[in-house]
């Protein structure tokens, strides 16, 4: 069946769509990296403003890009064996994972140095619904497509649950991404605290870079999603599980 796929003449459509979301990937990174670096003043872990600032970097690399291409490598014709194309995507979300608790842990850390109230505000009840799913997600999915002594029934059952939950969770980190970085500007380009800095509504180099930033992620999420809804980009080796183990297909 890979062989099968991997003949099948995909659109052009697919692969410029395919290779955008990859450059818009690494531009979101770049971006959140640059805005973090150049204008929040660069990053530490001391329970300081600069350790706050791997907050948007981790969890956006994380719940969006990582998780995004996580998704999208099984409409990729690739060469590789079933156990191969699912070790790499439970790889993928498991550094996205990873990244994500250490988000969290900056933040949090953050706000128990300055006495801030944590999950307060919206954003912070999204961001941390998409984490707990996601874990929740990552260790279903574990058990259920990559131990081999899963009895293939389960499989069959949790499958179209797994699908259904990735793409909510996708989402739920897109919504959690740009409310964060709505936040975040309101909240420090507000021109009050004797701050030199201009005030949001003025539209400053830093709030037309921040802006460009969610632009970019709200676009990412669209190719992705467009991507995963294609029927016809579907790969066939991946619509039904079989009682054949995983790994006699990593030879």
């Amino acid at each position: 069946m890979i062989g099968t796929y991997n003949k099948m003449r995909l659109p052009v459509s697919f692969y410029v769509l395919y290779m955008l979301s990859v450059f818009l990937g690494f531009l979101c990174v770049m971006f959140v990296c640059l805005w973090s670096g150049i204008w929040r003043g660069g990053f530490a872990w001391n329970g300081s403003f600069l350790e706050f600032n791997w907050h948007p970097v981790l969890m956006l690399t994380s719940l969006v890009v990582l998780y995004g291409n996580a998704i999208v490598l099984y409409r990729v014709p690739l060469t590789w064996s079933r156990w191969w194309c699912k070790l790499t995507h439970a790889g993928l979300l498991f550094v996205a994972m990873v990244f994500a608790i250490l988000g969290l842990c900056a933040v949090f850390d953050f706000h128990r140095t300055y006495n801030i109230p944590h999950l307060y505000s919206l954003h912070s009840w999204t961001g941390i619904s998409t984490v707990a799913l996601f874990t929740l997600q990552w260790f279903v999915g574990l058990g259920a497509f990559l131990f081999p002594w899963t009895p293939v029934a389960f499989k069959a059952l949790v499958k179209p649950i797994h699908i259904s939950m990735g793409m909510a969770i996708f989402i739920l980190g897109l919504i959690s991404s740009l409310s964060g970085i709505n936040e975040k500007l309101l909240l420090t380009l507000n021109g009050n605290n004797g701050s030199n800095t201009e005030p949001y509504t003025a539209l400053p180099a830093e709030a037309l870079f921040a802006n460009s930033l969610g632009i970019l992620v709200a676009i990412f999420g669209l190719v992705v999603l467009k991507i995963l809804f294609n029927q016809k980009w579907k790969n066939p080796e991946f619509e039904h599980e079989s009682n054949r183990p995983l790994m006699a297909d990593a030879r």
